[in-house]
């Protein structure tokens, strides 16, 4: 067996497949590491404003390595970590601050949202903010007055009376735009927003977070959720890995050692399997999957256990049981009888083994099929509503138009991953085939 293995080396396809599993691999132990499941499914959900300063709709940040390509990243400003904050002294408890958020804008296109974030600390009088919008030619744009609340939030891009006041483009757009340019583009420079406060309490105090919104952002691009949709692509390739290797481990060895037990035993025993196997072979699976996912659970763990049973039952049993017919007239099993072995000592540890090598192809071969019956149940809505997988995340692109809108990148990351999948294991499916068939070594 394993010099049998060892002459992988021979096969270029065999090394090349072995390094794209080996590479999927080490990439689903990295996400496994790096993102602990109950932070991949918080992150996921998405509960709260997990992602409220990632950009909806973002394309991943490499598309900027493309010559032509200057897309914005997010820009995220705040007056505690950054900027100046002047605060004085009027009268009384009456004080006043002075909140000043610069930054340089060098991108060739406009941001795609722009929100402003306010922490106020007050008791029972909110602090009145008025803002402004400082541009690099040195135009000074009042946004607006307000008064404040508890974590408060004030969407920029929504604000229709500061669009009408911008000739009617978006304020995302209107802020950035050149006045001289004879069509919409932006101006390059230094951006300023300023945030000027009154606070009419002892200990009041204010804080800004600015967030310009890009267009790119991480290695996948996000969502409509703004999700990152680089959490999914990781730990979505450890479930495809860890749910195509249980399934196929579970139902193949099931499957060797019923066939086993068949030949060995013979009689009722035997066409008792071979009668429960046919009657298996003409159930369509993938009905009885959505059936099990729309009806009962849609649990991964559940689906596995069914896709398990389905696959035990599976015509391989009608091949293995030829095999195990010769393999039962073997001498060393006469041999083994002969001195007394016990019958589950000859099936599990002189008859099993025997077909081990040609189990191996089919075995590796098996594994891709599963991860793409998972991703399938997954694009069709019946995959596992909490974890995050590559087929979810096909879902999430089909339900919401992807395609259409030119969000190629959401249905990229994860189709590119399942091709690799399935290329890796066909790869080293195919070399073993070469090796363990006799007839095919020569070929």
């Amino acid at each position: 067996m394993m010099t049998a293995l060892w002459e992988l080396r021979r096969y270029p396809s065999a090394l090349v497949g072995l390094a794209l599993i080996l590479t999927l691999t080490g990439v689903a132990i990295y996400g496994v590491i790096a993102i602990p499941y109950n932070e991949a499914l918080r992150l996921w959900r998405g509960g709260g404003d997990i992602w409220i300063e990632h950009p909806r709709n973002a394309q991943p940040e490499w598309v900027n390595l493309f010559p032509g390509n200057n897309l914005p990243k997010t820009i995220i400003l705040s007056s505690r970590e950054g900027g100046t904050k002047r605060v004085q002294v009027e009268s009384g408890e009456l004080k006043s601050v002075q909140i000043s958020l610069g930054f340089d804008y060098r991108y060739d296109d406009f941001p795609s949202e722009l929100n402003l974030f306010f922490d106020p600390k007050f008791k029972e009088r909110p602090p009145h903010v008025s803002l402004f919008w400082l541009t690099p030619d040195g135009r000074r744009l009042t946004l607006g007055d307000r008064s404040v609340g508890p974590s408060e939030r004030y969407a920029v891009s929504l604000d229709q009376r500061l669009a009408r006041r911008l000739d009617g483009n978006p304020p995302e757009v209107g802020l950035f735009a050149d006045p001289a340019a004879p069509t919409l583009q932006p101006l390059k420079g230094e951006y300023t927003l300023l945030a000027e406060g009154l606070l009419f309490e002892k200990g009041a105090d204010l804080d800004v977070r600015l967030v310009v919104y890009g267009q790119v952002h991480g290695l996948a691009g996000t969502d409509h959720l703004r999700r990152d949709i680089t959490v999914a692509l990781l730990w979505g390739t450890a479930v495809a890995l860890a749910f195509g290797l249980l399934a196929a481990v579970g139902s193949s060895i099931c499957t060797l050692i019923i066939a086993a037990i068949g030949v060995w035993y013979g009689g009722w025993a035997d066409a008792s399997i071979q009668r429960v196997t046919e009657l298996n072979m003409i159930l369509p699976a993938l009905p009885i999957l959505i059936l099990v996912g729309t009806l009962y659970s849609r649990s991964i763990w559940v689906i596995l256990g069914i896709v398990i049973l389905l696959g035990i039952f599976s015509a391989s049993i009608k091949v293995y049981r030829a095999i195990f017919l010769q393999v039962r007239e073997s001498p060393y099993i006469e041999a083994s009888r002969a001195y007394g072995a016990g019958n589950l000592r000859i099936i599990l540890l002189y008859m099993v083994p025997r077909v081990i090598p040609v189990l191996v192809p089919g075995f590796v071969t098996l594994i891709p099929a599963f991860v793409f019956l998972e991703a399938s149940l997954a694009i069709l809505g019946l995959g596992d509503p909490v974890l995050p997988t590559w087929g979810k995340v096909l879902n999430d692109a089909q339900q919401n138009g992807a395609l259409y809108k030119g969000y190629y990148y959401w249905v990229l990351g994860p189709a590119v991953l399942l091709m690799i999948t399935g290329l890796g294991f066909a790869m080293i499916g195919l070399s073993m085939d070469r090796i363990f068939n006799p007839r095919l070594r020569e070929l």
